[in-house]
């Protein structure tokens, strides 16, 4: 389907079929993501990140390096430990609220949660008072990235901040550089103080930064706007995913019975569910598979063209934006039975096992919440073990008591939150609790 948003041509790709098209068969046409926005702008310190970077030798570059260092395996495992802490404090938030009797917004503990998690893995925060504000500055980045911005689409309103976007955004940039310059500071200190100390995701950009062989020279500001991007990418869209599996879970009870027996049958009941243990549980797999299917957290791949191409036919001009909607393709009936059913076993074989040929690593198009191809999240390997060892957790420990049957509505966004905070009162269905 081709539209105009004001001025901005734009294609969307609704099918699975169309998004292999765009994103597979023409894949070096559409390697750019759109970065004329106000927001866009001035939240990356004038497009100097990695996710808005035009596809070229700086973006190849910190791909590499994310991939191999940032966020490759041997950093995932060496912070494994940030992971774990910060799951047992948040399954000790809700023990002690349901030893009280007292409800909880699910939903915001799952955001402090992913949030405590990626600024720990980022650069270290462990400050309760600094935890809050860059909670609030994601919070905000979000927000306003997800806002319509006439401005953007409107070639006569260009330089015009008619809604006022950009006074939010500047406040915002100024909160988090202010922040980032503390933090990057205390790094700096500790750096000349001791040469053994646990490196972290910032550690190791300020190394590259001083690193004079360094294939690509980094300065403040690709640093800085590489740890927004992380922190912004990563917070909500896991958080959110984790609150919608959880909601699927209450209102399936019979899907929710059944992942407790594999819980239990695996783990039992003196320890808690860890990452390790997370090949053993296919059908928590499956429910998390079949949230993004259904919850992809991210509901629109968005691409650009970098030059004129012609697709299926026809002819689409260079700077056109593409939107592949993925939200719509894994609801698809042409692909899945029953498709607004929550049923992960269609992600199980008649073994017992997780299929191997409905991945979410962007090569089956019929889901690809992660997107697919050389821009897609690189940040999946990350969010996948904290998406299953926690829903793991919190079916295991704890039995979420709720008003009647959730609404499942769908809040407009960046990301697609519920509409309607999870409230509930979080019962510990474990006795004696196993230690945390």
């Amino acid at each position: 389907m081709h539209l105009y948003l004001g001025s901005a041509s734009c294609v969307v790709a609704s099918t699975a079929e169309a998004a292999r098209e765009f994103l597979k068969n023409h894949e070096t046409s559409f390697s750019d993501r759109p970065a004329e926005t106000m927001a866009v702008e001035s939240l990356t310190y004038g497009f100097k990140d990695f996710m808005f970077a035009p596809y070229g030798h700086y973006w190849r570059f910190m791909k590499k390096l994310c991939m191999s260092e940032l966020l490759g395996g041997q950093m995932l495992k060496q912070l494994l430990h940030v992971r774990q802490q910060e799951r047992k404090r948040f399954l000790s938030a809700l023990l002690k609220k349901g030893e009280a009797g007292e409800a909880v917004d699910l939903g915001g503990e799952l955001v402090m949660l992913s949030n405590n998690v990626i600024s720990r893995m980022t650069m270290r925060r462990t400050n309760e008072g600094e935890e809050e504000v860059v909670r609030k500055v994601v919070a905000d980045t979000v927000e306003l990235s997800g806002k319509f911005n006439l401005s953007d689409f409107l070639w006569f309103l260009k330089g015009l901040d008619v809604q006022g976007f950009n006074k939010r955004l500047k406040e915002v940039r100024v909160r988090f550089d202010a922040l980032l310059d503390r933090v990057i500071e205390e790094h700096q200190h500790e750096h000349e103080r001791t040469q053994n100390k646990e490196e972290d995701i910032l550690d190791v950009l300020l190394q590259i930064s001083e690193d004079e062989n360094a294939e690509v020279k980094l300065d403040m500001d690709n640093i800085k706007s590489f740890i927004m991007d992380i922190l912004v990418a990563g917070t909500d869209t896991t958080a959110v995913t984790m609150e919608w599996a959880m909601a699927e879970l209450i209102n399936n009870q019979r899907v929710m019975e059944k992942a407790r027996e594999e819980v239990d049958a695996v783990i039992g009941k003196k320890r808690v569910v860890e990452e390790s243990d997370i090949g053993n549980l296919p059908y928590i797999q499956a429910i998390v598979k079949e949230t993004l299917r259904l919850h992809p957290a991210g509901p629109l791949i968005v691409r650009e063209t970098s030059k004129r191409v012609v697709v299926n036919g026809y002819d689409i001009p260079a700077k056109t934006r593409l939107f592949v909607n993925a939200w719509s393709i894994g609801r698809d009936p042409n692909h899945w039975d029953n498709p607004l059913d929550f049923r992960p076993e269609r992600f199980i074989d008649e073994h017992g096992n997780i299929v191997s040929h409905l991945d979410v690593r962007g090569q089956h198009f019929e889901l690809i919440p992660f997107g697919s191809g050389r821009r897609m999240c690189p940040g999946i390997s990350l969010a996948l073990p904290l998406l299953h060892a926690t829903l793991a957790a919190i079916v295991q420990c704890f039995e979420l008591k709720v008003d009647g049957i959730l609404d499942m509505e769908e809040k407009p966004g960046l990301v697609v939150p519920r509409a309607h905070p999870l409230i509930c009162v979080p019962l510990s269905r474990i006795h004696p609790f196993p230690s945390i």
